[in-house]
């Protein structure tokens, strides 16, 4: 058994192929193998997770993917962001959240918050939209 740190692409590509067999026929737990197998993937999971990181989604693809796990529709954020009109105004990107739609998100979802805090892409393209419709209404 040969473990030592990942550092690199091919450390990484070392480790993955010598784990590779393992995955066809998964050693006992608590085993030599098993060990081996367990240490392996810890190391190429940490690897894994600063040299491809996972970015936060966009706040309202979180909600969104939320309200599908709950099985909730629009009204149902209603006591969390406001009146019909208000949540449609949020999950089309026409209007930002506030912290204490944040707040009531984060406690009644369980959507982080530091996810929610994120600019929504949607927003953001909306108001470059918005930017340029008004260069082009001066010009």
């Amino acid at each position: 058994m040969n473990i030592k740190p990942i550092h690199n692409e091919a450390d990484y590509k070392a480790a993955l192929k010598a784990v590779s067999p393992y995955f066809e026929n998964e050693p006992a737990p608590g085993s030599a193998d098993g060990d081996y197998f367990e240490v392996m993937l810890a190391l190429i999971g940490a690897y894994e997770a600063k040299a491809f990181p996972i970015g936060l989604p966009d706040p309202i693809e979180a909600i969104n993917f939320r309200m599908d796990q709950l099985g909730m529709a629009p009204k149902d954020l209603q006591p969390m962001i406001g009146q019909t009109n208000r949540v449609y105004e949020v999950l089309t990107g026409k209007r930002s959240l506030t912290i204490s739609m944040i707040r009531k998100l984060n406690a009644s979802l369980g959507i982080p918050a530091e996810c929610l805090i994120k600019p929504s892409r949607t927003s953001a393209t909306i108001k470059i939209a918005s930017s340029t419709k008004k260069v082009r209404a001066a010009a």
